[in-house]
């Protein structure tokens, strides 16, 4: 029970400011009549909504889908060559300058690439995905592993422990805060990515809805899409960090602590 209201206290400010924005909104576009194509009111939002639901859970299910499976194989990838680039130095040396290279180059310059290679269906989604979510969890897994308390790894190399001891028992624990970090950047990432990828091209999304509904001066639509976006990207956020609880509750209690 104090947990509770120890989480209500905390999120309430929050909660309170983004009430007086909306309440602010609509007494802004209603006083001043301002045309539903050029900013809809909140209500007229939330109506809009109601009214598209069925619409907008056909398309919602094909961006969740692009999302998450992207952000599970990137995951998945980001881990392993972080792994790989922390356990070989010359790797580091070289493939590491590449990944942050790598970032300079715009995502959305690269769909169109995609696109010409592997056509307008699926897999063309899922790799900017996996192209958008990929870095932070590699760049926070080689940051991780790195991290790792020295005086820990030689006594446990002065008792003989060996390579792979010390990497399961010090490495990989003192890294799982700094990549559950990165994974909850990459779930924010996700869905952005995704639906990118649909405005290029596409038969059904959260992207092509919003790019249709735009298209059509249906500005209420265009924000009843947005606001799934935010809340998708909020729902992955929180996943993450629901799973981070679950895997590593050591590192929860350090940081409740240190507030």
């Amino acid at each position: 029970m104090d947990e509770l209201k120890e989480k209500i206290s905390y999120y309430l400010p929050v909660i309170i400011f983004f009430i007086i924005t909306l309440i602010i909104w609509e007494i802004i576009v209603q006083v001043l009549n301002v045309e539903s194509w050029i900013l809809p009111a909140p209500t007229a939002i939330f109506e809009e909504i109601l009214k598209t639901r069925s619409l907008l859970i056909e398309h919602s299910l094909r961006t969740l889908y692009e999302s998450i499976f992207g952000l599970t194989v990137s995951a998945a990838a980001g881990i392993l060559v972080g792994t790989i680039i922390f356990n070989f130095r010359i790797l580091e040396r070289t493939l590491y300058p590449l990944l942050v290279i790598s970032q300079t180059v715009p995502i959305v310059v690269l769909i169109p690439l995609l696109v010409i290679w592997f056509g307008f269906g699926l897999l063309p989604k899922i790799l900017i995905v996996i192209l958008a979510c990929f870095f932070p969890v590699a760049v926070n897994t080689v940051d991780g592993l790195n991290t790792a308390d020295k005086d820990k790894v030689n006594l446990l190399k002065a008792m003989g422990a060996s390579g792979w001891q010390i990497f399961s028992k010090v490495r990989v624990p003192s890294a799982l805060p700094m990549i559950f970090s990165g994974l909850r950047i990459s779930a924010t990432y996700s869905v952005m990515a995704a639906v990118v990828a649909e405005w290029m091209g596409s038969d059904i999304g959260l992207g092509v809805f919003i790019v249709r509904s735009s298209n059509s001066y249906l500005t209420a639509r265009v924000f009843a899409g947005i606001v799934l976006v935010s809340f998708f990207s909020i729902i992955l956020f929180q996943s993450v960090t629901l799973l981070e609880k679950f895997l590593i509750p050591w590192s929860n209690s350090s940081k409740e602590e240190s507030y």
